[in-house]
């Protein structure tokens, strides 16, 4: 039998890059907690299977649940090569992972390469793939600069961070990535938040992706966004960072927060779900005027109302605290909600870092 080479992770992720595609042959539901970005899911047990394997294995004997187990990885490697490798051609570089690089892989990447394929194995699995995420989410933030957007709940951090994108700025949009927008209201519909585990392996794909050379623009968030922790080295550095402060006024605000927050005009029970979380702190009485804000129709004062009654005084408590250079930020005024005044923002924004960055290459040394 011949072995399939055993890939190591190396300090970058030069791995994965280094394959045509990256195969994932844990079960679904291990899959779904976690994987490397851009793996897909082939798995030679599906979590019944495994289950079933599990259980032989613990009580009845190795023995049998190795029977069992090697009958169901062959007949679901055969689907695989049917339905999801056939048109590959030669030249194909697949890399095969499992939980620890065992079992699971080895028998999807020796069938692989018996046919021709140039098939190789990640040393370690999963495991080494996750200790590598945690290994380098703990040390690469320090090698960044990052420029921090803040602002007061609706003055259009997010719309900014994506105008930034376009303008061609490196962003780094931990709301998106978390799938939330980080405020009591900020679940998004039809879009659940990944696993912590998930939301981490993001951050680092899109954290390699960048120039160290050039700053990353980010939203001055707080810990949590949504149920997920933003790791400890990245918001100690972000914490650190410059400040840019974007100001609106009212009416600006309510308009960006109305078509952010539009899914809630046509479902009554579940923004009435979110406002009971700040009984609480705001009490029934206030709660109640909301709701009948929201039950009559009233949009615009409701958003009024949340910004003027909960969401600035907690901004207030919280940025200042948490952002030292916060004070000493740069002020960008937006005065409208249209696309076209952030662009132009952005666009202003981008070209001066370029300019700066420009400027200090001439510098002689």
């Amino acid at each position: 039998m011949k072995h399939a080479p055993r890939l190591s992770l190396p300090a970058e992720d030069a791995t994965f890059q280094a394959c045509d595609t990256i195969v994932d042959t844990r079960s679904p539901a291990e899959f779904a907690e976690d994987h490397v970005p851009g793996a897909v899911s082939c798995p030679v047990l599906d979590n019944e299977e495994r289950a079933r394997v599990g259980t032989i294995y613990k009580q009845v004997s190795p023995f049998d649940a190795k029977k069992l187990g090697a009958a169901l990885v062959a007949k679901n490697i055969a689907f695989h090569l049917e339905n999801s490798f056939q048109g590959n051609p030669k030249t194909w570089r697949p890399l095969i992972y499992c939980w620890r690089g065992g079992k699971r892989s080895g028998a999807m990447a020796h069938v692989l390469r018996e046919i021709g394929w140039d098939a190789k194995t990640l040393e370690g699995g999963y495991k080494a793939y996750r200790r590598y995420v945690v290994d380098t989410l703990a040390a690469l933030p320090e090698k960044f600069t990052f420029k921090v957007i803040h602002g007061v709940t609706g003055s259009g951090k997010s719309r900014m961070l994506r105008a930034l994108d376009a303008a061609g700025a490196q962003v780094l949009d931990l709301e998106e990535l978390a799938a939330h927008r980080g405020s009591v209201l900020g679940g998004l519909p039809e879009r659940p938040q990944p696993s912590q585990k998930m939301f981490e392996s993001l951050v680092l794909q899109k954290l390699l992706s960048f120039d160290a050379r050039k700053e990353i623009f980010v939203e001055g968030e707080s810990k949590k966004i949504g149920q997920l922790q933003v790791p400890d080295a990245l918001i100690a550095r972000m914490r650190a960072s410059e400040c840019l402060l974007l100001q609106a006024d009212t009416a600006t605000r309510v308009t960006l927060l109305m078509d952010e927050y539009r899914h809630f005009f046509s479902d009554l029970p579940a923004l009435g779900a979110q406002l009971d979380c700040l009984v609480a702190l705001h009490g029934r009485e206030r709660v109640g005027e909301w709701k009948a804000l929201a039950a009559a129709g009233e949009w615009p004062a409701l958003v009024a109302r949340l910004l003027e009654d909960h969401y600035d005084a907690a901004y207030r408590r919280s940025a200042a605290h948490n952002f030292p250079r916060l004070g000493d930020a740069r002020i960008l005024r937006i005065d409208s909600a249209d696309s076209a005044a952030f662009d132009a923002a952005a666009r202003a924004l981008a070209g001066q870092r370029r300019a700066n960055a420009q400027a200090l290459h001439k510098i002689p040394v």
